[in-house]
């Protein structure tokens, strides 16, 4: 297959925990997305696993809904930027707890009950009951078949400019897959948009006998 333009919009998914209950429990209180599930959560107790600036963000719009939010870093120190973490430990009603090795998923069959964790220094085990826990680590996008076509970010995302043109002429990219901050539906929608009228553009400008370019498979 060939094509003259190219619009890449694989996007990405979220990192998981990896942990046994994770997948049982995924919509049955293990959510991804506080901007999305937090309202289901008003009043009941929450966690939050990662400390970087995702993390301490959903920790602290989930505190003006939950009842008590207790986020869990895996590391010694929080990596969120040092205003969010200030907002953050002003709140009443969050906890923080590092060190903190996510070890299990708990629920009783329908819905999460609890979450496992360890303390990473002494192995001590503990458990936290809750209703929901908001997964927070990152994002990995879906690029891995790109190998070095485009140019990718040290975090695997396709780099694009502000007319979402990657690094290849004619390849254009949208979506939670490339370096445009705020990985949310409506911003990739608009992004999408915005890479569709900038192939037509590239498109309108070329020779009437330009060659085609070689698309993926």
């Amino acid at each position: 297959m060939r094509s003259r333009s190219i619009i890449l919009a694989p996007g990405a998914r979220w990192r998981a925990m990896n942990v046994p209950g994770e997948d049982a429990y995924r919509n049955k209180g293990v959510a991804y997305c506080p901007h999305c599930d937090g309202p289901l959560f008003k009043g009941k107790r929450v966690a939050v696993i990662g400390g970087g600036n995702s993390g301490v963000e959903a920790a602290i719009d989930l505190a003006g809904l939950a009842s008590e939010v207790t986020l869990l870093e895996f590391a010694d120190v929080l990596r969120a930027d040092s205003v969010l973490q200030d907002k953050l430990f002003s709140l009443p009603n969050v906890r923080v707890i590092m060190n903190a090795q996510t070890t299990e998923v708990e629920g009783d069959g329908s819905r999460v009950t609890a979450l496992a964790y360890r303390d990473r220094p002494t192995g001590t085990p503990h458990k936290i009951e809750l209703e929901g826990i908001f997964v927070q680590i990152g994002l990995v996008p879906n690029t891995e078949w790109l190998g070095d076509s485009v140019v990718l970010s040290d975090r695997g995302e396709i780099v694009v400019d502000t007319h979402n043109a990657t690094s290849v002429p004619g390849i254009f990219a949208a979506g939670d897959a490339t370096t445009t901050p705020f990985k949310q539906i409506i911003v990739a929608t608009g992004e999408g948009a915005k890479a569709g009228l900038s192939a037509f553009d590239y498109l309108i400008r070329l020779p009437s006998a330009a060659p085609l370019a070689a698309a993926a498979e």
